[in-house]
């Protein structure tokens, strides 16, 4: 039995050679996955430990915790935390660490590295073993700075030059004194660092007289774990974090393998659809071997084979496809995370310098995923081979499958289907997280049963195209009945293209209706003709509003800040606004009241007032983050939504109480001529043309949020290809095994009349009907999850209405026919191409 399964493996390789292909896709796309993070991973941690090899001990600062009338609060390290952290026993140095956002422009006035990567910091004395100069000296005074050595070359820098940037809003601009080189992954990762010295940098910062972490070196012969002892000891102040170098690196390690683990997760679900749409083109393969092998199975059985021996004979065959499969696609794979890696750093991502890893277990889980997922596939067309009576095997070529056995499958299918669909409508009625786990399981019940019942859909459907095939005359006719003969085979090349369809329907429809959704928020909600804020969302300087005010042709303004405080035991964010002009800014229907914001009125979302039982009159006390209490009157309830919600205060009623500088997350802003180019250019150069700071209008606001969608849709749709590309191959081996198989048939119709077009336009045709047959599927499956997911989210956006993408969907079924025209093109020549004489003779 074993050399039999190995004969006809090399009996078989060219039918195989589909399967293998799309095996190989599967574990390629596995593979590639696993290489790729574990590549970029393995050199982000080592870039990263770098940091820390000056580190033996960090202190961080903690918080007070919130409790009662007080507002949890961050403890400050001060340079009297420094002083002890000098005097430790087994410290040989201590220094300390001021970070913040600083944004470096280059020559051009173009923003280096994007908004959350470029940092500033504190060069520590004038000489920083953390940062070794390669030219110029250390930084001192306000107007002096330092830039790494990525920056100043990417950027045009260097000693001397005077260099744009930007903290939290105002331009300026310093003196390149230093040029120097860093071990911060985030400078390798293509971000920027940006050093001045500590005073000047805790004043940039707004973190006068204290530092963000303190950083003591062990001296020779003490341990990282007993300086960290002594150090606790001398501190004995719990709020203040300390952890050693090691630690610190080991966090570090951790947290990026939990950075990538999301996007490992993401492209493995998505190699795992490929493999799954894969387990339909294996099945079919198999089921057709077999069928097309019926009398020689049964000889064997006949001669004395057993079930279990026909079965396993089978299942060689399939761990033999499987393992050539899994070992092509693991060299594929390695060349595809290599070529991931490089198309990364071609899109502008700097990533630091690292050897390709393949660990072990990337190999191992290539193999097992590829023989596995084949072996799987093949056991039930290797069960009913066995299955067959020797007797019945023999008299007949194909074994069709019975009434029973139609009917079981069809009841099967509508019970699965039935509770898919309770599922996923049971999930739209219920709120937030609480229905994605049914929904998902839903929809995946859903997906299996409309396979189950694709043989029963594929009659009714597949004859609704009947009227477009008489136009092509016979080749039309013997399309739409070859496409019906064997419902099962049908069923599983389309529902392979359907799966994938379903998914891109599905997350087309979600993303137009979101964005739709949103855009449609901020036209209803805002009336402000502009939006400034900071590029990577860090507060603005009080600076920007005070300029603004002074602009030219601006009427109204209103920062929004936000500060914590303590209500009815519980912690509330209070966000600043400008009472006098907000209602010419924003417009909020209101429920309950008015919208009057000034003094100690406040306004409300309605569901911050339900979770407090608040309605228009009612009055709280509010406990400030500075330990000052007051009463607050509620003067009206609006309805909020992702954009603006919760307790908006009078700003000179908040203000006062906000710790530090008040600083606004965002000015809203009205102009007397409206939104215009003009107008917009005016108020950037008020701002001094600041790479650093976002003017938006309406317009622009909708367009960042179509970016993002447009990018998010696009990566889907890359991922998702890898699918419908398996699913291609599956129509193209169903295809050329329905050839092989109808040879004879092809030969009579061939010697009645038809001629070679004749015969290429049937193929042709039965491919085009199999795969609209699947795009159909998908695409209605698609809408009916996008509209479900919809639902789900609508529960929390208001402004949420289903958005149908026909041009879209007309797209994804115009694909559909493009996938069965160019899946049918080998197939179809060789059907025409059978000697007339000779495929009459075959059997």
């Amino acid at each position: 039995m074993f050399k039999t399964a190995l004969r006809n493996v090399f009996a078989h390789k060219a039918r195989l050679l589909m399967t293998v292909l799309a095996v190989m896709l599967g574990v390629a796309f596995v593979t590639g996955t696993l290489v790729f993070t574990n590549t970029i991973s393995s050199a982000l941690e080592k870039s990263s430990s770098k940091g820390f090899d000056q580190v033996d001990v960090a202190l961080t600062p903690g918080s007070t915790a919130a409790e009662g009338d007080r507002v949890s609060k961050e403890v400050k390290l001060t340079d009297a935390t420094l002083k002890k952290a000098r005097g430790v026993d087994g410290a040989a140095s201590a220094y300390g660490v001021v970070s913040g956002y600083a944004a470096v422009a280059d020559q051009d006035g173009k923003l280096v590295g994007n908004g959350f990567s470029t940092k500033g910091g504190n060069y520590w004395g004038t000489e920083d073993s953390r940062y070794p100069l390669t030219s110029g000296t250390a930084p001192h005074g306000a107007n002096q700075v330092a830039l790494d050595a990525e920056t100043a070359e990417r950027a045009g820098y260097k000693v001397g030059d005077q260099v744009r940037m930007s903290i939290d809003g105002p331009v300026l601009t310093p003196t390149v004194t230093g040029i120097f080189t860093t071990d911060d992954g985030n400078v390798a990762a293509g971000g920027s660092l940006a050093l001045f010295d500590t005073a000047t940098a805790q004043q940039l910062f707004h973190k006068q007289g204290a530092y963000d972490e303190i950083d003591v070196k062990a001296a020779a012969g003490t341990s990282q774990d007993q300086l960290k002892a002594n150090v606790d000891k001398a501190l004995g102040d719990a709020a203040v974090h300390t952890d050693t170098g090691r630690q610190l690196a080991d966090d570090q390690a951790e947290l990026i393998e939990s950075s990538m683990s999301s996007m490992k997760t993401m492209l493995l679900m998505f190699a795992g659809i490929a493999l799954f749409v894969g387990i339909f083109i294996i099945a079919n393969t198999f089921t057709m071997l077999v069928a097309q092998r019926t009398k020689e199975l049964a000889l064997m059985r006949a001669v004395g084979a057993s079930r279990r021996q026909v079965t396993r004979s089978v299942l060689l065959e399939a761990f033999c496809v499987g393992a050539v499969a899994a070992v092509t696609g693991l060299a594929v794979g390695v060349g595809i995370g290599a070529g991931m890696r490089a198309l990364l750093g071609r899109t502008g991502a700097i990533l630091p310098d690292g050897p390709l890893v393949v660990s072990l277990g990337t190999v191992v889980s290539a193999l097992v995923v590829g023989i596995l997922i084949t072996m799987l596939a093949a056991w039930l067309p290797g069960r009913r081979a066995a299955k067959i009576p020797p007797v019945a095997a023999m008299s007949a070529v194909h074994a069709t499958a019975s009434a029973k056995s139609l009917i079981l499958r069809n009841t099967l299918g509508s019970l699965v289907s039935a509770v898919g669909i309770a599922a996923v409508l049971a999930a739209t009625t219920m709120k937030g997280s609480d229905g994605q786990l049914p929904m998902g399981a839903g929809a995946a019940l859903l997906v299996i049963g409309v396979f189950i019942l694709t043989p029963l859909l594929s009659r009714p459907l597949i004859a609704a195209a009947a009227p477009v095939l008489r136009a092509f005359g016979i080749s039309g006719k013997l399309a739409r009945l070859n496409a019906v003969r064997n419902p099962r085979r049908t069923a599983a090349t389309a529902s392979a293209l359907m799966i994938g369809l379903t998914l891109i329907t599905g997350l087309t429809v979600i993303a137009g209706s979101v964005q739709t959704a949103i855009d449609k928020m901020a036209a209803d909600s805002l009336k402000a003709d502009y939006v400034v804020s900071m590029a990577n969302g860090n507060p603005l300087s009080p600076d920007v509003l005070k300029t603004l005010d002074k602009t030219d042709g601006v009427t109204a303004t209103s920062g929004l800040s936000n500060s914590p405080s303590r209500i009815d035991g519980s912690t509330e964010y209070l966000t600043g606004v400008n009472g006098s002009t907000i209602t010419k800014l924003t417009e909020l229907p209101v429920d309950n009241g008015k919208f009057t914001v000034g003094g100690t009125n406040v306004v409300v979302d309605e569901e911050t007032a339900k979770d407090h039982g608040w309605r228009a009159g009612s009055t709280f006390t509010a406990a400030y983050e500075d330990g000052a209490k007051q009463k607050l009157t509620v003067a009206g309830v609006y309805e909020g939504n992702e954009m603006m919600r919760g307790i908006m205060v009078d700003a000179p009623t908040l203000n006062p109480h906000i710790t530090g500088t008040a600083s606004d997350m965002q000015v809203m802003l009205k102009t007397s001529g409206g939104a215009s180019d003009a107008t917009k250019d005016k108020i950037t150069k008020a701002l001094g043309e600041n790479p650093a700071i976002k003017v938006q209008d309406g317009k622009d606001i909708s367009n960042e949020i179509a970016q993002m969608f447009t990018l998010m849709l696009n990566m889907l749709y890359g991922l998702l290809a890898m699918a419908v590309i398996v699913a291609v191959l599956g129509v193209i081996n169903t295809l050329a095994m329905s050839v092989f198989e109808r040879q004879q048939e092809i030969g009579m119709l061939r010697a009645i009349g038809i001629d070679r077009k004749g015969i290429k336009r049937m193929v042709r045709l039965e491919s085009l009907v199999i795969s609209l047959f699947g795009g159909v599927l998908g695409i209605g499956l698609g809408v009916f999850f996008g509209w479900a997911a919809g639902q789900l989210i609508g529960n929390s956006m208001s402004t949420y209405t289903l958005i149908l993408p026909w041009a879209r969907m007309g797209v994804f079924l115009a694909l559909a026919a493009v996938v069965g025209i160019l899946a049918a093109l080998w197939p179809a020549r060789r059907a025409a191409r059978l000697n007339m004489l000779a495929a009459i003779k075959s059997e």
